[in-house]
């Protein structure tokens, strides 16, 4: 009878929502986890899942259990790799998710920069919009770009992310370049990025607010395909400066009120689950990558 095992099994299929699930993640067959299961509520005498043929509950007492022993196996993976970490350096693999734009402007650079001072880590990187559950796909970290609200995760700062209004010199020509916020309610059309908010927001010099509420000639869920149409005259853009810097820099795309832009910056996250430990090499990455973006990133507009 190992009691740490059947901690571990148990964990897995608290985390990973469902008996099957588990055994796919653990490499065993679904009979073995659910006779380990029933073994181990036997052995404790109580029931610690409702299971019925779709679902799983954890009872009263299977709350308590489950909060012990992620407890429990946190404070040993920790004492474990503090023993480890002594006498070894970065190994091991790193799966990881991250926005597809941004993982490939930046994230690449920076993770094969890492790899560089640390070619001992296997990286498995999936570029992908999507927001993907950790725990049930084996994730040991994601990048996300937004204002957290999942207070089962973990997570650090990168770095932030501001939104910029920009138009290309051909668009200002044949629109006309505004005076202020309030001339982009008329004869202007815009460009709609699905992952910004629609709603463009302004502040006048008299300390007004102002919606832009300019028609939409083109949606898209990729910064990158709208900041090139942006360049090709299109429409106005709203996006997020870590995409249209380099358009800005070279003079294809002119900023636009940007002092009176009331749309917030985003911070760029590295989280992880509150119940799994988080190795060396972990942690290594997330405080190289805050290191490599810090809170003024390359691609800041000034």
């Amino acid at each position: 009878m190992n009691k740490f095992e059947d901690m571990q099994t148990f964990v897995r299929i608290v985390e990973a929502g469902s008996i099957t699930k588990a055994a796919e993640q653990l490499g065993l067959v679904k009979s073995a986890v659910s006779r380990k299961l029933a073994e181990l509520e036997k052995r404790l005498g109580v029931t610690l899942l409702s299971r019925t043929t779709r679902s799983q509950v954890l009872t009263d007492s299977g709350r308590h259990y489950y909060k012990e022993c992620t407890r429990i196996l946190d404070d040993l993976a920790e004492v474990e790799s503090n023993i480890k970490d002594e006498h070894c350096s970065f190994t091991g693999k790193i799966k990881i998710s991250v926005p597809f734009s941004f993982g490939l402007k930046h994230l690449a650079p920076a993770i094969a920069q890492f790899n560089y001072l640390h070619p001992d880590i296997l990286f498995d990187v999936d570029f992908n919009d999507r927001k993907i559950d950790l725990i049930e796909e084996g994730y040991d970290l994601a990048i996300r770009i937004s204002n957290l609200a999942d207070s089962s995760l973990k997570a650090k700062k990168i770095t932030s992310i501001v939104p910029v209004l920009c138009a290309s010199p051909a668009y200002l020509k044949q629109y006309g370049t505004p005076k202020t916020p309030e001339d982009l309610n008329t004869g202007h059309v815009r460009l709609r990025y699905n992952l910004i908010p629609d709603v463009w927001q302004f502040k006048t010099t008299k300390g007004e607010d102002v919606t832009i509420k300019a028609p939409v000639v083109l949606s898209s869920n990729n910064g990158d395909y709208l900041c090139e149409a942006a360049v090709a005259g299109r429409g106005l853009l709203l996006g997020p400066d870590f995409i249209c810097y380099q358009a800005i820099n070279a003079g294809q795309l002119i900023p636009l009120f940007s002092e009176q832009l009331k749309n917030k910056a985003v911070n760029a996250y590295a989280v992880y689950p509150q119940t799994r430990h988080l190795s060396r090499k972990v942690r290594g990455l997330i405080d190289f990558l805050a290191e490599y973006f810090g809170d003024a990133p390359y691609w800041r507009i000034t």
